[in-house]
């Protein structure tokens, strides 16, 4: 197993640290592991969560302005109201 020395803990961190180790019962190794490691999105953040990670950047992007007027056209019908189903059965 490798070794790594991290230097320049701050006292936050630090207290938050021996908070966790304490809470989880583990050595302050074993606590920073835990969040060097959700951290590095290798662990979930908390208990049931998932990490978002990098796995839909492919398709993030930026649209030319002809690709939104495109799309803002294509969804112009989502934007009326049928007001039919509040119609007066009376037809008033």
């Amino acid at each position: 197993m490798n070794q790594l020395t991290v230097r320049g803990f701050d006292r936050e961190l630090e207290r938050r640290l021996r908070q966790i180790a304490r809470d989880r019962g583990v050595s302050l190794n074993r606590a920073a592991l835990l969040l060097l490691r959700r951290g590095a999105g290798l662990e979930p953040p908390h208990p049931g969560h998932t990490v978002v990670g990098d796995s839909l950047d492919e398709f993030l992007g930026v649209w030319s302005p002809e690709e939104e007027q495109d799309f803002l056209k294509s969804i112009e019908i989502f934007e009326r109201i049928d007001e039919s189903p509040w119609a007066d059965e009376s037809g008033g």
